[in-house]
């Protein structure tokens, strides 16, 4: 894996060499780095060779491995992104950047899984974001480093061509899993709910919450089709009677709180394969940063960056991505 952290005179003869890059930093980072082949996302949280760490300095780039064959970048608006999965290279794969917060990333929250080959080729990346004392402030951007154009709602797309005999794998490490407590549904889509059905009776969501203490800092989980998928707590707010989401809920879907955790950070630890090869790009979600307290430690052999949302086909939250690229059997 080449995911490294980089100032910004270093980070410009990188770009200088023409190679296809993916930078992460911080917006006042990546407004002085030179048109080139790259795309990039705002950010000012990593982990780096050394750890975590927060900078508005230096900026992370990935370097794509010698079996990626070409690559090419779209811009979506929120009307074209439905294409995006039906736009990916047979044999290659598409990486994907999308501001927080957006329109777009709303709507692909909610609607990717409806979109034309949904999930039928490898889709990853990951949602920018902003300095967590500027949520509100300042708007996540991505950047498109061929002609300048600064994305503050859309999509912008990486599509990558692999060499013959090669291909994606996407791998996810989620240490969540459902607890045994109480049945939740939702009978909407969306971001934000003000009530539930609680084994099956409607309740006011933030007062379950609070009657049952929850700890809010372990996510949602559904088991869809044997995979467990994350929805994470933005806020309760006992006032308006109201809970936002970092990812939407959908209706019908069975929804439990997930098991608790002894040790946040030695569980995420554990969870993390051994041994990997070929990781071409990994990214980990801002709540891992925080809940486990990463700033200064390292999340085994991955490099990368600190994001609001993870996608690995479909948006994710709370959980770490990585792409492999391996010999095809």
């Amino acid at each position: 894996m080449k995911q490294t952290m980089y100032s910004i005179e270093e980070a410009a003869g990188k770009i200088a060499g023409g190679n296809h890059l993916l930078i992460a930093g911080d917006e006042q980072a990546l407004t002085q780095l030179p048109k080139g082949s790259w795309i990039g996302g705002t950010i000012p949280y990593f982990v780096g060779e050394e750890g975590g760490q927060f900078s508005q300095e230096r900026v992370l780039i990935t370097e794509w491995p010698e079996s990626v064959a070409g690559a090419s970048v779209q811009v979506y608006t929120g009307e074209s992104v439905p294409r995006v999965y039906a736009d990916i290279p047979d044999g290659g794969f598409a990486f994907v950047m999308i501001p927080g917060m957006s329109k777009t990333h709303l709507a692909f929250a909610l609607d990717a899984p409806g979109y034309d080959q949904f999930a039928m080729k490898p889709l990853l990346g990951w949602i920018t974001g902003v300095n967590l004392a500027d949520l509100g402030k300042t708007a996540p951007k991505v950047f498109v480093g061929s002609t300048g154009e600064i994305v503050e709602d859309g999509c912008v797309a990486m599509h990558v061509r692999l060499q013959p005999g090669k291909l994606a794998d996407l791998g996810i490490v989620n240490l969540f899993r459902q607890g045994s407590g109480d049945s939740i549904r939702f009978e909407s889509n969306g971001f934000g709910v003000k009530e539930a059905l609680i084994n099956g009776q409607k309740e006011n969501f933030a007062d379950y919450l609070a009657r049952i203490q929850a700890d809010v800092k372990l996510p949602l989980v559904a088991d869809y089709q044997g995979a467990m998928v994350n929805v994470s707590f933005q806020n309760v707010d006992a006032e308006k009677k109201e809970v936002a989401f970092y990812a939407p809920v959908f209706a019908g879907v069975e929804y439990k709180l997930a098991a608790p955790i002894a040790n946040y950070v030695e569980e995420f630890t554990s969870h993390i394969p051994q041994g990997l090869e070929h990781v071409a790009f990994s990214c980990n979600c801002i709540l891992n940063y925080l809940y486990s307290e990463l700033e200064g430690k390292k999340t085994g052999e991955f490099v990368g960056p600190i994001t609001f949302g993870e996608v690995a086909y479909q948006l994710l939250n709370q959980t770490l991505v990585y792409l492999k690229i391996e010999d095809a059997v």
